[in-house]
């Protein structure tokens, strides 16, 4: 393990640690309890469990009365429903991990107009939102995959992206950098077809895949910005022994793709850690309660310095953790 590597796990295992009982200075107990109830993309995805255990941590610290809730199947008209309803219920807080930041922009801008805040993650372009935390440049990230899947590919051949749907703001943004470094370092790389949909599933993810190596079959990398992407793709691989031939790196959850890891299957993950994204949502949300100045240098409880985009109310701290053989047992450890 490298020392940046180690330096990020000590950091995640102190976080954890410190939530789970000793306080984080600098806010008074005795601040006033608010409701905030957050909006993911699809309720039951490992992704989405993860990240309220940060949500109910970060609650419990920072005198908030946390929830989650998200639609049945990721659809961002349900997502304005459940928001509907939260306006109508009058909360304090609204989190929001947007589907479609177009779709959601009417009914964000009502729950402000009725003086609710709304904190989101991986919506750096939501219309309409209070702040949006980000534990990752769009993009560092797309650049860090992309040099990964050219390592893997010999910086030469043809490859795919899939992403969870074409309006995912967060995943597209990652393609997009992934895509412009590949055009400007690597040459003999060439992108076979735009981005696919259906990352954000495993069986949407094999059905493309499988529809990706019969229309592209020179295909040799693949790169996923959804979670469940490497698991569907690496499903197809397995099965027809194409692991080697194909290099597969992406977004994955540590425990969900340890076999994939270690076999080879995934060649290298990337993450940011979802219990640390709640946490930052409901730290954020305190500090915005609290009247906090934001500002690039300002400190984000247990996550360190943050840069601060005010024009467009984007609150930034690099977080991103590389998934290898060497560290993925540390990482599951650590709750991933």
């Amino acid at each position: 393990m490298n020392r940046r590597m180690f330096i990020k796990l000590m950091s995640i295992s102190v976080l954890i640690s410190t939530a789970g009982g000793i306080g984080w200075p600098g806010f008074a107990s005795a601040a006033e309890t608010k409701t905030m109830v957050t909006v993911v993309k699809e309720a039951g995805v490992p992704w989405f469990n993860i990240l309220n255990q940060g949500l109910e941590e970060g609650g419990k610290q920072f005198n908030l009365k946390t929830s989650m809730v998200g639609p049945a199947r990721a659809d961002p008209a349900q997502q304005v429903k459940l928001i509907e309803d939260l306006i109508a219920k009058k909360v304090d807080v609204i989190g929001l991990v947007p589907l479609d930041t177009n779709v959601t922009a009417q009914v964000v801008q009502r729950a402000r107009d009725a003086g609710i805040m709304v904190i989101t993650q991986e919506g750096p372009n939501q219309p309409g939102k209070t702040w949006d935390v980000e534990l990752m440049s769009a993009q560092a990230y797309g650049e860090a995959q992309m040099k990964a899947l050219a390592r893997e590919m010999g910086e030469k051949g043809d490859y795919v992206i899939l992403v969870g749907t074409l309006t995912t703001t967060g995943h597209n943004q990652w393609a997009d950098a992934a895509i412009a470094y590949q055009k400007a370092h690597y040459p003999n790389m060439k992108l076979a077809a735009d981005r696919f949909p259906g990352a954000d599933f495993i069986d949407e993810s094999e059905r493309v895949t499988q529809d990706i190596l019969k229309a592209y079959p020179n295909v040799t990398g693949i790169m996923s910005m959804g979670s469940n992407g490497p698991i569907g793709v690496g499903n197809v691989l397995k099965r027809r022994h194409l692991e080697k031939k194909i290099a597969l790196v992406g977004t994955t959850i540590p425990s969900q793709a340890k076999a994939y890891i270690m076999s080879g299957v995934i060649r290298e993950g990337f993450l940011w850690s979802p219990k640390e994204a709640g946490l930052a949502m409901t730290a954020v949300a305190r500090l915005a309660l609290d009247n906090t100045k934001f500002e690039t240098g300002m400190t984000v409880p247990g996550l360190g310095k943050a840069t601060v985009d005010s024009a467009n109310h984007v609150v930034m701290v690099d977080r991103i953790l590389l998934i290898t053989k060497d560290n993925i047992n540390d990482l599951i450890k650590l709750g991933l």
